[in-house]
């Protein structure tokens, strides 16, 4: 009896032994639990607030040369991809016939002139005689009515005439712009149909180009919210622009935002924002795609959170995990306006001096007490058994 009492004795000594062992292990556990976290403190920051838009280039004026009177082509006067200027002749169309219509115009004209004093004369004369008796009333008035025709001829010849020099002049086509002219489709003796077919060729000026560029009504509307809330300081009118060409490279001179369209595309949402760039070298050619960066303004205490630090709910929201004054874990739901770099403006949700999680958020959640450490420090080593 009395060892079996004994080895009782021992199997509850060892019993204890083993909890008191287990609870000890079971404190460690609970010490090496605490999570570790990385967090980044925000600080205001002054940003430059820009939108980047892709866009096409297009003349500044572009003007179509058409021919507006029939007839043969006879010589092309220019030389095709040159630069001309306004008024210089560019084709010859025969100008024969007209030369031969002016002629007979002018030569009608010159004899009504010629018939017209004595004409007058005679309606003056009658006029006097008139006065003593010497004449009827009828004679008077037929003398009149000849001299009136007379000078009405004399009117409608004159107009006869200044069409036929006008349609002379038109066998010379002249530049009616200057720029740049491209690439003829007419060659000597072909036949020019007034105002119809194709254009003999294109005329564009290039010392200074258009960016037309769709902008969304969504971003025009975030922008004067920007602007009535004083966030930011600028203005969209004479606002600068800098240029991307197709391959990356930053274009030398900015341009200045002209307007934007007045009308939403009720199919696309969007609204044309138009941009003029000086061209000077004719680096900027029609049709060319082009990446706008507009310039709205500048927010001097500006709050930007590192990307890696924001999530989703399973709603789409942006959230933040924030290490707070205690020690412990709290979320935040945050409202963005754009990606700036690598961070991510916020407008609402969060505040300077906030410590936001960028390491460890997988192995964290709310009110969880956490350790922060350094960012990019290695995750302590696994206490030995």
């Amino acid at each position: 009896m009395q060892t079996h009492h004994r080895g009782g004795m021992i199997s509850i000594a060892g019993a204890l032994v083993a909890g008191g062992l287990l609870i000890g292990c079971g404190k460690k556990e609970q010490v090496k639990a605490t999570p570790e976290v990385s967090v980044v403190a925000l600080q205001p920051e002054r940003v430059a607030l820009t939108f980047e838009l892709p866009g096409r280039t297009s003349a500044y004026l572009v003007a179509e040369v058409h021919p507006q009177v029939n007839g043969i082509v006879q010589k092309r006067l220019f030389t095709e991809g040159s630069d001309v200027k306004e008024g210089e002749l560019l084709y010859q169309i025969d100008p024969r016939p007209y030369q031969a219509a002016y002629d007979t115009a002018a030569a009608a004209l010159a004899r009504a002139e010629a018939n017209l004093p004595a004409i007058r004369k005679r309606a003056e004369r009658f006029k006097e005689l008139l006065t003593v008796n010497a004449v009827g009333q009828q004679d008077y008035e037929d003398a009149s009515a000849a001299h009136k025709q007379a000078e009405a001829e004399v009117q409608a010849l004159k107009a006869s005439a200044e069409s036929a020099r006008i349609n002379l002049g038109y066998t010379r086509i002249t530049a009616p712009i200057s720029g740049r002219i491209g690439k003829s489709n007419v060659t000597p003796g072909a036949l020019a149909a007034a105002y119809q077919g194709p254009a003999f060729t294109t005329i564009q000026q290039l010392d200074q180009v258009y960016v037309d560029s769709p902008q969304s009504s969504t971003t025009l509307l975030g922008i004067q919210r920007n602007l009535a809330s004083n966030r930011i300081k600028g203005s969209t009118n004479q606002t600068k622009v800098k240029l991307l060409l197709e391959d990356g490279t930053p274009y030398p001179a900015a341009g200045i935002l002209k307007f934007s369209d007045v009308t939403v595309d009720p199919s696309t949402g969007s609204q044309i924002l138009r941009m003029v760039f000086p061209n000077p070298n004719h680096v900027l050619l029609p049709g060319m795609y082009v990446r706008a960066i507009v310039e709205e303004g500048v927010a001097e205490q500006a709050i930007l959170a590192p990307q890696q630090g924001v999530t989703r709910d399973p709603k789409g929201n942006a959230i933040a995990m924030v290490v707070d004054g205690s020690g412990k874990v709290e979320q935040r739901t945050l409202k963005l306006d754009r990606a700036i770099g690598s961070k991510w403006l916020v407008v609402e949700g969060l505040h300077a001096g906030d410590q936001v999680i960028v390491e460890g958020l997988q192995k964290v959640r709310p009110g969880v007490a956490v350790k922060v450490v350094p960012l990019g420090a290695k995750p302590a080593p696994a206490a030995a058994k």
